[in-house]
C-alpha cells in the first residue's frame, strides 16, 4: 500500500513541476511584445508572398500543427524555431526593399530579444523530447530542401504560423 501511495505522489509532483515550468516559460516571453512583430510581419507579408514562387510548398505548415507539440516541449520547440529564424532564415534572405528589410531587421531583433529573454528565465536548458527533436528536424529538412533564397522567403512568408503558436501559448499560461 505504501508504495503505491509512493507512486502516486511521485506522478503528482513530476505533473505539477511539468505544470510550473510550461508556465513559467509563458511568463518568460511576456516582456517581448507580440504585437509590435505581429504589426512588422503583417505589413511586409504581402510583398514576401507576392515574390515567393513556390506557393505549393510549405515549411512550416507541413508540421503536421504546432499545436500537436505538448505543453513541456513548448520550451524546446520555442528555442529551437528561434535559432533557426535568427541563424538561418534572417541571414539567408536577401531583400532588395529598404523598407522590407527594416522590417525584418525589427522581427529579427525581436527573435533575439525573446531567445535572451528565455535563455534568462529558464535556468537550466529547455528539456527536448524526441517528439519535439524530431519536429524541429523536419522543418530544417524541409528548409534544406529548396533552393537557400527561396527557402528563407518561404519561412519569412509562413511567420505568422509561428507568431500565432508562440501567440498562443503564451496567452494560455497568462490567463492560467
Amino acid at each position: 500500500m505504501k508504495i503505491q501511495c509512493i507512486s502516486q505522489w511521485l506522478l503528482g509532483m513530476a505533473l505539477i513541476l511539468c505544470s510550473v515550468h510550461t508556465r513559467s516559460l509563458r511568463r518568460c516571453l511576456s516582456s517581448v511584445d507580440m504585437r509590435l512583430i505581429e504589426q512588422s510581419f503583417w505589413e511586409i507579408r504581402r510583398a514576401l508572398q507576392a515574390k515567393d514562387t513556390f506557393k505549393n510548398v510549405t515549411i512550416l505548415s507541413s508540421l503536421e500543427n504546432l499545436d500537436s507539440i505538448k505543453p513541456v516541449d513548448v520550451c524546446c520547440v520555442t528555442s529551437h524555431l528561434l535559432t533557426f529564424y535568427r541563424d538561418r532564415v534572417f541571414k539567408d534572405h536577401q531583400e532588395t526593399s529598404h523598407e522590407v528589410m527594416r522590417r525584418i531587421s525589427k522581427i529579427a531583433n525581436s527573435f533575439l530579444q525573446m531567445q535572451r529573454t528565455l535563455e534568462q528565465c529558464v535556468h537550466s536548458q529547455c528539456l527536448c523530447s524526441q517528439e519535439a527533436t524530431n519536429a524541429t528536424r523536419i522543418i530544417q529538412d524541409n528548409y534544406n530542401q529548396l533552393e537557400v533564397s527561396s527557402a528563407a522567403l518561404k519561412s519569412l512568408g509562413e511567420l505568422d504560423i509561428f507568431l500565432a503558436w508562440i501567440g498562443k501559448n503564451h496567452r494560455e499560461t497568462s490567463a492560467a
